[in-house]
């Protein structure tokens, strides 16, 4: 039985933080399913459509070279739910420190009542990693900064087309 993996996020905009986790996860999981949440009460930068596409083109190629699958999906009810749909066992959660710990934990333990053949499963970051958010990656682009050492080029790009003409310079 293939070990399928899920790992659910924003994704707004793919960092290189997600990659690392999309890496570490390639040695767990036979594939991954990528589930982008759509929520009514979050206003995204990038549409769906487009986060579909920066996934494939970001973790495409990770997938790829460890030979695993690689699935992207949404979903906007519970992240559970969305496992039980792609046939995951385990859920990828990756943590840059003591917070992210600290908030990850009880949501764990609530999955595992909820979907008990789900493991939860947390991935810690890389040291190069360990400071990138997408909040902060977003708002160091809209302030018309240099956002290349925590997203790929492709992104980096994507992300100075949304941009354009809007920072305070």
């Amino acid at each position: 039985m293939p070990r399928i993996a899920i790992f659910a996020g924003s994704f707004d905009p793919v960092t290189n933080g997600h990659i690392d986790v999309v890496q570490q996860a390639a040695r767990l999981a036979d594939e991954i399913v990528l589930a982008i949440g759509t929520h009514p009460g979050k206003t995204p930068l990038f549409t769906v459509e487009e986060r579909l596409a920066m996934l494939e083109e970001t973790c495409g190629p990770v997938a790829r070279a460890a030979k695993v699958g690689l699935r992207r999906v949404t979903f906007g009810d519970l992240v559970v739910d969305a496992a039980r749909r792609e046939g995951a066992t385990i859920l990828v959660r990756g943590l840059r420190d003591g917070t992210d710990f600290d908030y990850e934990m009880p949501m764990a333990a609530m999955n595992a009542t909820m979907a008990p053949g789900v493991q939860t499963v947390f991935l810690p970051a890389a040291p190069a990693v360990r400071p990138i958010s997408s909040t902060l990656v977003r708002q160091i682009a809209m302030m018309g900064g240099d956002v290349t050492p925590f997203v790929p080029a492709s992104i980096a790009a994507r992300l100075k087309v949304k941009h354009a003409g809007k920072t305070g310079r």
